[in-house]
């Protein structure tokens, strides 16, 4: 018996980087690249093909960073983050099927790269203020939908949380917790709308082998590398980021 499976090259050609990039991100290290994974898996199959054969992958992926950073989660910030980002996962589950997803994509591109330009034009201070409670939860809340909707929620929570000056480590930490919960919450929505079905789960377990590749890599270089460095390459992984979803949402064929 032929197993459901997708067999273009040309999907795997673009799905091999783009779980690497999503292994990383969920690392701590490089966050914003996993955003870009759909987008990447966009160019083989269809959106919500692409981010149903994520979503095994992110559980692994999820379980790992937890095992890894279990220690260092800041659990104050967590608690606050956490119930907005599930208020985005009900708002997208909803609004999912009349949804345009380049337009979602186009806006959160674009709000990633105000956020960077508004960092870079204005750079903060060692003792600039902290961003409002108010940001955190309309952020928080747009990170678990725009997740739903293509696992793209990392740009709007970094966009949060990365002003709130945190070391590396929890940082990464407590993005990598976040993530866990609102990516574990999707499964139910997932299959109500059909998405889960066997050729997505069947190419997923095909591809599970990656899964640890990045997260590891992510961790070994989260772990020593320079704040200074490490919050360079985070902007570096936004505007990446945002650039692909503009393109993608205003610009792209």
């Amino acid at each position: 018996m032929t197993l459901p499976l997708i067999a273009d090259p040309l999907f795997y050609a673009a799905a091999v980087p783009a779980v690497i990039l999503m292994g990383i991100s969920k690392s701590g290290f490089g966050t914003g690249f996993g955003s870009l994974a759909v987008p990447i898996l966009g160019l083989a199959v269809t959106v919500p093909q692409a981010a149903a054969i994520m979503m095994p992958l992110l559980l692994v992926m999820d379980l790992l960073g937890l095992v890894a950073f279990r220690k260092d989660v800041d659990r104050r910030l967590l608690g606050f983050l956490v119930p907005f980002g599930l208020v985005g996962i009900v708002i997208g589950a909803l609004l999912f099927k009349f949804l345009d997803a380049r337009m979602v994509a186009g806006i959160v591109g674009s709000i990633t790269l105000l956020f960077l330009a508004q960092r870079l034009l204005f750079p903060p201070h060692s003792d600039s203020p902290t961003p409002p409670r108010w940001l955190g939860a309309i952020l928080s809340t747009a990170s678990g939908f725009t997740s739903f909707v293509a696992h793209a929620g990392g740009p709007p929570l970094t966009a949060y949380v990365l002003p709130l000056r945190l070391s590396p480590v929890v940082f990464t930490a407590t993005i990598s917790f976040f993530f866990f919960f609102i990516n574990l919450s999707k499964w139910i929505p997932y299959a109500w709308l059909g998405l889960l079905d066997a050729r997505n789960m069947v190419t997923a377990l095909v591809l599970l082998p990656l899964a640890p590749v990045g997260v590891v890599l992510g961790v070994y270089i989260a772990r020593r590398i320079n704040p200074q460095v490490f919050y360079r390459i985070v902007y570096l992984g936004m505007f990446l980021t945002g650039s692909k979803l503009v393109w993608d949402g205003f610009l792209g064929a």
